[in-house]
């Protein structure tokens, strides 16, 4: 399915462009963003996330109730880090919008940079989460070779429940 940026924009911006870019987040991974959980959605954004969950998780059960949304800045990155799991379960997914963005992933000498396109959904568990740091890259990235400009990126993301086995990924 084709996922409406501009439809999404336009039910979430109303909120986010009321508030100031923050320069660090309370875990110190995030610089210059913004964010919102949100609850409901008009019916054709809610059919974006209903697609988004079908194709991640067994079902709405199996996530949080609530859509976080992160807004990050031109300007903003977020630094290496590796997830809590105190606020989720065991996977994590994103619809990347607006722009194009880098995501590095690292574990002692190992290194991957991965281009998410604008309008790709990405998900991480396992070891990818909880072993291997991940970040945004600051703008502009470079990845074999090719240089990649970010502009203001907004992620929907959907979390597993808090519940679910994380410790199994351990």
């Amino acid at each position: 399915a084709v996922v409406s940026t501009q439809s999404t924009g336009r039910e979430v911006d109303p909120k986010l462009l009321r508030r100031k870019y923050v320069k660090g987040h309370w875990d110190a991974a995030i610089v210059l963003f913004r964010e919102m959980e949100k609850q409901s959605w008009t019916a054709e954004n809610q059919a974006t996330i209903d697609q988004m969950v079908a194709a991640v998780f067994n079902g709405p059960s199996d996530c949080q109730a609530t859509t976080h949304v992160l807004d990050l800045s031109p300007d903003g990155h977020i630094k290496p880090h590796i997830d809590s799991i105190k606020f989720c379960g065991a996977l994590v997914s994103g619809l990347s919008l607006l722009s194009d963005c880098v995501m590095r992933f690292e574990m002692g000498e190992h290194r991957v940079d991965v281009v998410l396109p604008r309008r790709s959904l990405y998900v991480m568990g396992r070891d990818i989460r909880y072993r291997y740091t991940h970040e945004i890259l600051a703008s502009p990235a470079c990845v074999n070779g090719e240089v990649v400009e970010r502009g203001r990126r907004v992620t929907v993301m959907k979390r597993s429940l808090e519940h679910d086995h994380v410790n199994e990924f351990l």
